[in-house]
């Protein structure tokens, strides 16, 4: 599936501790985007019986169905420079992304392409 980096599950596990009760990391894919499709990640209190799920570095996550296979092999790692901090998310299935990176498309799903 997808591998979340010590840095990531590190800032995800402190955004965790602002939300109440147990909570899951969100991954998904949905059309949209420059390139057309989008990433999305939030937190989830209660996750569907369809979604694939598993731990990394302490962090529950849970994808959906259709997501997964375009998420396959990502890497979702944490970076900190002196403007800031963010996640960044390198998938070896895009063939094209747009230039803020979060938007992206595969060889075998353009998505649905938007105006930027």
């Amino acid at each position: 599936m997808l591998k979340i980096s010590e840095a990531a599950a590190s800032q995800i596990k402190t955004m965790m501790e602002e939300q109440e009760g147990s909570v899951f990391l969100r991954v998904g894919v949905k059309g949209g985007g420059c390139s057309g499709l989008s990433y999305g990640m939030g937190f989830e209190t209660e996750p569907t019986d369809k979604d694939v799920s598993f731990e990394q570095h302490g962090v529950n996550v849970v994808v959906d169905p259709e997501s997964a296979p375009l998420l396959k092999g990502v890497v979702i790692d944490y970076k900190q420079n002196m403007m800031g901090g963010g996640f960044t998310i390198d998938n070896p299935n895009a063939i094209a992304s747009c230039g803020c990176g979060s938007s992206f498309r595969t060889a075998t799903n353009a998505g649905t392409p938007e105006d930027c």
